[in-house]
């Protein structure tokens, strides 16, 4: 198990991305992955920045981008970010009844990628 940065045993540049983070979620301590990945600032700044750029409201809602980062969390198989997007995707909106829907779509989606790919069935010159 990864070893947990608290905010008071943090480096200054760790600190400093905590009370980004904070401030930005309007909570009062971040979660135990940034905690993780404070054993190396520069690694838990570059990645809080790009998630924090890729996560922002843009052509996609956030709704849709938390919804999108569960289903491949899912698909990863990543434990910890399952729990965390679906708490983070049901805080902007989704309801029991999307996240049966998402859990199906995901669910075919595997289902008929493996299919394809054991089939090994080629690509339709449509699609290309």
């Amino acid at each position: 198990m990864s070893r947990l940065i608290e905010y008071a045993d943090a480096a200054p540049e760790a600190r400093a991305v905590f009370d980004d983070i904070k401030a930005t979620r309007g909570v009062p301590d971040v979660n135990n992955f940034w905690k993780a990945l404070a054993v190396h600032p520069p690694t838990l700044a570059r990645v809080w920045a790009n998630l924090k750029q890729v996560m922002a409201p843009g052509a996609l809602d956030p709704l849709t981008k938390e919804m999108l980062y569960l289903a491949v969390s899912a698909t990863a198989g990543c434990n910890y970010c399952v729990a965390s997007h679906t708490a983070a995707a049901r805080a902007k909106g989704m309801d029991d009844a999307m996240h049966g829907e998402l859990l199906a779509v995901i669910a075919m989606a595997a289902e008929t990628n493996r299919l394809a790919e054991a089939l090994r069935v080629p690509v339709d010159p449509q699609f290309q």
